[in-house]
């Protein structure tokens, strides 16, 4: 999942970037086909739908909102002509902490899943996570060339 979230910044950042497009937009389109693949991949059932989608949704913020602040303190530093030490470290903790604050996140809606999707389901979230994530990362290399 962190690698997936880590190539998801950077395919948004790029994406947003190269093709100078509203990023609400772009992020919007994008998460709705993120959701959509999980749907379809998993078979989930409406009932299922209904109960995990929210929840998956309030999982992606969270996360999302632990990953902007660290890159906001980071990038607080980086815009000071020079920065102490502390500051480096302030910043770097809280890199650091985000990914484990990430796992923490997941770990507890993991939980609140488990409740609803199958184990089969559960296995098949995170490679659904993955796929999307090379497919992101392929789509962006090929309008690249």
């Amino acid at each position: 999942m962190k690698r997936f979230l880590l190539a998801l910044s950077l395919l948004m950042v790029f994406t947003v970037a190269s093709a100078q497009v509203n990023r609400s937009k772009w992020t919007t389109d994008m998460l709705a086909t993120k959701h959509q693949m999980i749907i379809e991949e998993l078979s989930l059932t409406p009932s299922q739908q209904k109960e995990f989608m929210p929840l998956y949704e309030a999982m992606e913020k969270e996360i999302y909102q632990c990953n902007r602040n660290a890159r906001t303190i980071a990038a607080t530093v980086e815009k000071k002509a020079n920065p102490k030490d502390s500051e480096y470290q302030q910043a770097a903790d809280a890199l650091s902490n985000a990914k484990v604050r990430e796992g923490e996140i997941e770990a507890k809606y993991y939980a609140k899943f488990s409740k609803i999707l199958s184990k089969k389901q559960l296995f098949q979230l995170k490679q659904t996570e993955a796929n999307f994530a090379r497919k992101m990362l392929s789509n962006s290399k090929q309008k690249k060339k």
